[in-house]
């Protein structure tokens, strides 16, 4: 007999496992992620050591790309302003550029993307594989994104908005009350008339805690 949704009880240390094993899955970037998860959970279960190291990734990754900011903005631009984008032409502009393949199926595992993908999203999970907080992926992010051929990055704070709600949410440590305080205070005392938000605006006000 099914269980109602109303009769359901989520163990409480489900989200920092999960939580836990996506962090691990990103750093490490198996060659076969099913295959790595297997061994995951199994080593959790068994309490044995994690296999937070892939040999075979590590030997061969020389002959990929190294994900940069720079290479994150080339994609942005191949994108020509779309906000969508399906899954067969994101990889296929992704392997155009030499970037490891394992790298945009832990993308895709964490944002839980499918065939039609908010490119906003998988560029938002791109830039954490390089900046790691909440802050500093914000910060890539809006140098990617920004248009300004001189003088500080900057983007239009309803794309700061959306990027920073989607990332604290992956993230699952940031409360919604902070999410929405932090973004009221940007939105009432810091952006101005022109609706854009600088780099500056959020990583160097000591009255802004993202994380």
């Amino acid at each position: 007999m099914p269980i109602a949704e109303d009769q359901m009880t989520i163990p409480s240390e489900l989200p920092e496992i999960l939580k836990q094993f996506t962090r691990d899955a990103i750093n490490t970037q198996p060659s076969d992620l099913l295959e790595w998860s297997y061994m995951y959970f199994s080593a959790l279960k068994n309490g044995t050591k994690l296999p937070t190291e892939d040999c075979q990734k590590r030997s061969s990754i020389s002959k990929w790309a190294t994900l940069s900011p720079e290479i994150l903005k080339e994609l942005h631009k191949k994108l020509g302003g779309r906000l969508k984008i399906t899954s067969n032409e994101l990889i296929e502009l992704w392997n155009d550029l030499g970037l490891p393949p394992d790298l945009y199926s832990s993308i895709m595992l964490v944002g839980c993307l499918s065939k039609q993908i908010e490119w906003l999203k998988f560029l938002a999970l791109a830039c954490s594989a390089l900046g790691v907080t909440i802050a500093r992926t914000l910060k890539i992010a809006c140098e990617v994104l920004s248009e300004e051929d001189s003088g500080p990055p900057s983007i239009q704070f309803s794309t700061f908005q959306f990027l920073y709600s989607f990332l604290a949410e992956v993230d699952g440590e940031v409360l919604e009350t902070q999410v929405h305080q932090m973004l009221s205070y940007l939105e009432q005392q810091v952006v101005g008339p022109d609706g854009l938000i600088k780099v500056s605006d959020f990583i160097d006000n000591p009255n802004v805690r993202l994380e």
